[in-house]
């Protein structure tokens, strides 16, 4: 195989690592139950006038299954922390005791448990997507390729060899999803 079609298929790899990736990143925010600091990972706080991650301003632990607490760097920030967790719609109400904030995390019920089963199978979906674009865009570098004169059967093996890619990632996404819904519906 020519450096060409050797550099497109390892893009392409790269890139539908990169859907994986992203995918198993998504996953953490579908909460499955039980307390996870990855829960406030999408929360920013206001922190001397730009918006901070959550945890750069306080300790974030889990004592046990169903609570999580912050324990911020700086007391005077309570407030702003409490007040942005809020502000992020996340489903939780923190409790401020003065010294740090509480969180308890509530079980879910079926038909919430069913809702992050089908916002999992959205966010499957949406890698199954980009992986698929991926495969479009390496087709059309190999097509490129073959009408600047690449040989006929080096590109055909090119776009098999895509194509097993594909096939290969979208297994994994099926793989990652059933993993993740097995996660939310067991009680």
């Amino acid at each position: 195989m020519t450096e060409e079609i050797e550099f497109i298929l390892d893009s392409t790899e790269e890139s539908m690592n990169g859907s994986i990736a992203h995918l198993e990143k998504e996953f953490l925010n579908i909460r499955a139950g039980k307390a996870s600091p990855a829960m406030l990972g999408s929360v920013f706080v206001d922190y001397y006038g730009s918006a901070t991650p959550l945890s750069q301003v306080s300790k974030i632990s889990v004592p046990d299954a169903r609570t999580i607490t912050l324990q911020p760097f700086e007391k005077n920030m309570l407030q702003t922390i409490e007040k942005a967790i809020m502000i992020a719609n996340i489903g939780f109400n923190p409790m401020n005791n003065g010294d740090m904030i509480i969180i308890s995390v509530p079980p879910l019920t079926e038909d919430r448990r069913r809702e992050l089963a089908k916002q999992a199978k959205v966010e499957a979906e949406d890698a199954k997507i980009g992986v698929r674009n991926v495969r479009k865009d390496a087709n059309t570098d190999i097509k490129k390729l073959e009408k600047e004169g690449t040989s006929e059967d080096i590109c055909k093996s090119a776009e098999e060899e895509v194509q097993n890619l594909t096939n290969t990632f979208i297994k994994k996404i099926d793989e990652l999803l059933a993993a993740k819904e097995a996660e939310i519906m067991k009680v």
